[in-house]
C-alpha cells in the first residue's frame, strides 16, 4: 500500500510551500487507494511555537486533507509525534556504530569553529574533516567514561559515486567525496531532523515522500543509511521551490503569506488550495480550476516542473473571483455579509441586493467594504470626478444633467427600478445626448466614487428615493 506523510515543525503558521507539500503528500495516496499520514516533527525545541501543532490541525482540515492516521487519532505505527519517539533513535544510531556506518565524535565547539573559520577562509565547502572516524574502540571506550561530550556522525564512504532516482528529476550521481559524516545524535541525545526521518520513515513503512529540492543534496546520505539498515528506500518526489521573484523564495523570515493570512484577506480555501496545486505542477490541456476530488483524478507527477514556482497573487485574485462569480447566490450572501456589515448599518439599504451586485465585480472579499461604504455616508468627493473624456462629460454638463434628473425623480411615485431606468432614458432622449453624459454624473452624484458596484439606475434604487434625491441635490451644488 501507498503511503505518504506531511511532517510538519510546529515553528510558526502554515507557509505556502508546506501547504502544497501537504496537498502533493495527499493527492498521492489517494490517488493511489493509499493512507495519508501526519507526523508532527517537535525536537527542535528552541524553534518550537505554541499553539503551532493546533494550527496545522486546523488547516489542513479547512482544506480537506484529512489524514488517516496522526497524533489525535493514532494508527498501528504511532506515537506520531516525534518527541515521544526519542527512545528508539539512539538504539538505531548505536546500531550503525556496531556495523561500522557510524561513529562517535568527541570534538568540541571550540575545534569546530576553528574547523569552520579555516574553511571560510580558505574558501572550500565547509564539512567535518573526519578527526574522530578512526578512533579504536579503546579509545571510544575511554573517552565515554571519562563523560566527554559526544555526538554520533554518519560514516559515508570517502571514495566512488552515489547515484539515486527521484521522481521528478530523475537520476542524479554525486562524487562521495562530496559528503559530509552528518550528526545523527546531538550532544544531548536527541536526533537531528535527518536521522529521525529516515528512522521514522522506515517504522512507518512510508513508501513516497514529497519534498523540497534543497533536500536533493542530502539524499544520498539518507539513502546510505536505508542501506545500512537493509530497509528499502522510499520512492522520492522533489519539488521545485515557491519563489516570490525569480531570485528570492518566498519565506516566513521576509514575511510572506501563510495560508491564515490569505483567508484574512478575503480569498477562499477553496481558490488557495487550488492555486497552490499549480504552483510547480502543470496539469495537462488548458484546465485550472480544480476541485479537491478533481485533483485526485487529475494529479501526475509527471506533470511537476523542475523549475521554480512563481507565486502571482493576480492570478491567486483571478482564480479566487473565478470561484466567487460561480458561487450560489445564497453561499455568496452568507460569507459576503460580515463584510457588508462592516460598512452598511443602515436598514434602510437591501444588503442581498447589495451582495449581489458585488458578486461578478470583487476577486476578494475584503475588497467589498472600500467600494460599498458610500451607502451608509456619501464621502467629500472632488467635483473632478464629473469629469469623463470617454463618457464626454465635464462640470458644465454634468449640472444641466442632474438639474433635469433631479425634478423628474422627485415626481416618480414607483421607486422601482424599472421606473428609474425609464425616468433616466427619458432624461438622456430629451437633452438628445448619449447614455453616459447623464448616467455618469448621477452614478457619481450617488457614490462620490469612481468605481461603484453598479450604475445610477441600481444605486438609486437600493438608495431609496430620499437618500436619492438628497445626494443628486449634494451634487448640484458642488457643482453650482
Amino acid at each position: 500500500m501507498v503511503r505518504t506523510r506531511f511532517a510538519p515543525s510546529p515553528t510558526g503558521y502554515m507557509h505556502v510551500g508546506n501547504l502544497r507539500t501537504a496537498l502533493y503528500t495527499y493527492l498521492i495516496a489517494k490517488q493511489n487507494g493509499g493512507k495519508f499520514i501526519l507526523r508532527i516533527e517537535d525536537t527542535d525545541q528552541e524553534r518550537y511555537v505554541e499553539g503551532a501543532v493546533d494550527l496545522i490541525y486546523r488547516t489542513l482540515r479547512e482544506t480537506g486533507l484529512i489524514w488517516d492516521e496522526g497524533p489525535d487519532i493514532g494508527g498501528n505505527y504511532g506515537p506520531y509525534i516525534q518527541s515521544e519517539r526519542q527512545h528508539l533513535y539512539m538504539e538505531y544510531a548505536e546500531k550503525l556504530v556496531e556495523s561500522g556506518n557510524a561513529y562517535y565524535c568527541f570534538c568540541d565547539k571550540e575545534r569546530l569553529e576553528e574547523l569552520r573559520l579555516i574553511h571560510q577562509i580558505s574558501k572550500v565547502p565547509h564539512r567535518y574533516d573526519g578527526k574522530c572516524r578512526d578512533l579504536s574502540p579503546d579509545e571510544v571506550k575511554e573517552n565515554l567514561a571519562k563523560g566527554l561530550p559526544f555526538v554520533i556522525r554518519q560514516k559515508c564512504p570517502t571514495e566512488g559515486k552515489t547515484t539515486f532516482k527521484d521522481a521528478v528529476y530523475g537520476e542524479i550521481t554525486v562524487d562521495n567525496s562530496e559528503l559530509d559524516d552528518q550528526i545523527l545524535i546531538k550532544t544531548d541525545g536527541l536526533p537531528t531532523y535527518n536521522f529521525a526521518n529516515v528512522v521514522d520513515d522506515h517504522l512507518m513503512g512510508i513508501t513516497h515522500i514529497v519534498r523540497g529540492n534543497e533536500y536533493l543534496s542530502s539524499t544520498p546520505k539518507y539513502n546510505l543509511l536505508y542501506e545500512a539498515f537493509g530497509w528499502e528506500i522510499p520512492t522520492y518526489i522533489h519539488c521545485p521551490p515557491v519563489m516570490r521573484t525569480p531570485t528570492k523564495k518566498l519565506s516566513k523570515r521576509d514575511g510572506d503569506a501563510s495560508y491564515e493570512d490569505f483567508i484574512k484577506k478575503g480569498y477562499l480555501k477553496e481558490a488557495v488550495l487550488n492555486y497552490i496545486a499549480l504552483l510547480g505542477w502543470a496539469p495537462k490541456g488548458d484546465r485550472e480550476k480544480y476541485t479537491l476530488p478533481e485533483l485526485i483524478e487529475a494529479f501526475d507527477l509527471a506533470g511537476i516542473s523542475k523549475s521554480p514556482a512563481i507565486f502571482d497573487p493576480e492570478k491567486l485574485g483571478w482564480l479566487n473571483g473565478e470561484y466567487l462569480k460561480e458561487m450560489d447566490p445564497e453561499e455568496f450572501y452568507k460569507i459576503a455579509a460580515p463584510y457588508i456589515d462592516s460598512v452598511i448599518k443602515t436598514a434602510a439599504v437591501d444588503k442581498r441586493e447589495v451582495a449581489k451586485l458585488m458578486q461578478t465585480r470583487v476577486q476578494l472579499l475584503s475588497e467589498i467594504p472600500e467600494q460599498i461604504d458610500f451607502f451608509e455616508t456619501l464621502p467629500d468627493y472632488d467635483i473632478e470626478m464629473y469629469t469623463h473624456k470617454k463618457m464626454k462629460t465635464n462640470a458644465e454638463n454634468s449640472l444641466i444633467s442632474l438639474q433635469k434628473v433631479l425634478p423628474v425623480l422627485e415626481g416618480l411615485s414607483d421607486w422601482s427600478m424599472d421606473a428609474i431606468h425609464d425616468a433616466l432614458f427619458d432624461v438622456i432622449a430629451e437633452l438628445e445626448v448619449k447614455n453616459g453624459v447623464v448616467l455618469w454624473p448621477v452614478r457619481t452624484a450617488l457614490s462620490g466614487k469612481q468605481f461603484t458596484p453598479g450604475g445610477g439606475v441600481e444605486l438609486a434604487w437600493l438608495l431609496g428615493k430620499e437618500e436619492t434625491l438628497k445626494r443628486l441635490r449634494v451634487g448640484i451644488e458642488k457643482l453650482s
